[in-house]
């Protein structure tokens, strides 16, 4: 069985890269594909097994590497390009377009959904405002190409044979968008490197990439209304200096951190605060992972992973005010450090790759029979 697996691209180690990991721990003799390669030799080795995937044009246009969504227009036209007609699996890894991947009746196509893509259905209009793509020619021409790339985005679902959902929300989302059935695989999480740690310090503890809608401005705002409560900000992104800007001195921004920091940082947290709507959320977990409670906005993949008074608390809209009264009720609260890591242990590693390792090969044998 020659394999295949397409990720839309590789340039951070982020929640995408932890599931082609685990797919990459269970089979190990995958070609690999992506619109862009970045990755560095650490993450390389960690990600890919050490190995280089095959690039589209995109990686060696100007630019390509700080801001490869300008390109955006483009990603259809390049992840159409690849030759994989040799191929018996194809395993997409997608949020935006690798499950576009032309590919014929003979072969078996998988997709690892972890979004359909955000930019075009549910953020399209904060990622036009985000480019300042929202007014005048170039918002109707940016918009004029968001409309096609839906199209394409929905025709292209088709040519998928079978959907993995990476929640019980995105289900939902692909069926409503594609109308596809879909079957939900949670993704892994390292319950064994977030250890338990049950010494809590008096610090609340908030990390993700510094963009927009991962809302960590409302995080701020909300800390710098309970100046008595320390709050530590860990990422890097284009919100870092805003941020710094409004925060009063008991927040503190300590920037990029390898996942070794990250991990201390997690586990002697009294609380972590995680204010995105995400899909699934592999963070929380990891925060579970470590005894430690999550105080997050109650919607999303969150509502999968988090049960409300025993492993955390949530917040019923993104604002300062709700994070604010969150905070305050879970400063009332006591929490089982022991408990919380139990049911963190429902999205470990080991049980991804058990019920991905399953769901494939039963599909091929079945797809072969035919």
């Amino acid at each position: 069985m020659k394999k295949a697996l397409i990720s839309d691209w590789y340039y951070v180690n982020g929640g995408a890269e932890k599931v082609i990991h685990s797919i990459n721990s269970i089979w190990k003799d995958f070609d690999h594909y992506t619109l862009i390669d970045f990755l560095n030799d650490e993450d390389r080795a960690y990600i890919l097994n050490g190995k280089n995937a095959k690039t589209s044009f995109i990686q060696k246009l100007p630019t390509a590497k700080r801001n490869h969504r300008k390109f955006l227009q483009l990603f259809p036209i390049a992840i159409e390009q690849f030759d994989l007609k040799d191929y018996d699996l194809i395993i997409s890894s997608s949020s935006a377009v690798a499950k576009g991947a032309k590919t014929r009746k003979n072969q078996l196509h998988i997709c690892y959904c972890h979004s359909p893509m955000r930019y075009v259905w549910d953020l399209q209009d904060q990622y036009l405002k985000d480019s300042g793509l929202d007014k005048g020619l170039k918002g109707h021409y940016a918009k004029y190409v968001l409309n096609k790339i839906k199209k394409w985005d929905v025709l292209n679902s088709e040519s998928v044979d079978f959907f993995i959902a990476n929640s019980n929300y995105i289900a939902e989302r692909i069926k409503k968008i594609y109308n596809r059935e879909s079957t939900v695989i949670y993704p892994p999480v390292d319950v064994d490197f977030f250890s338990l740690e049950e010494e809590k310090e008096d610090y609340y503890f908030s990390a993700s990439r510094l963009v927009s809608y991962k809302k960590t401005q409302l995080i701020v705002k909300a800390f710098n209304e309970l100046p008595h409560l320390k709050l530590i900000v860990a990422g890097d992104g284009p919100e870092l200096e805003k941020l710094q800007k409004i925060a009063k001195s008991n927040i503190e921004f300590v920037g990029y951190i390898d996942t070794g920091r990250l991990k201390k940082y997690i586990q002697k947290a009294k609380g972590f605060v995680f204010a995105a709507e995400e899909d699934f959320g592999i963070i929380p977990v990891e925060a579970q992972a470590c005894g430690t409670p999550v105080i997050a906005f109650g919607k999303g993949g969150t509502l999968e992973t988090i049960v409300e008074n025993k492993t955390g608390v949530f917040f019923q809209e993104q604002s300062a005010q709700k994070i604010k009264e969150a905070v305050v009720n879970f400063e009332k609260l006591k929490f089982d450090h022991k408990i919380i890591r139990e049911h963190a242990m429902k999205f470990s590693k080991q049980r991804f790759e058990n019920e991905m390792k399953s769901f494939v090969e039963e599909k091929f044998k079945a797809f072969k029979r035919r």
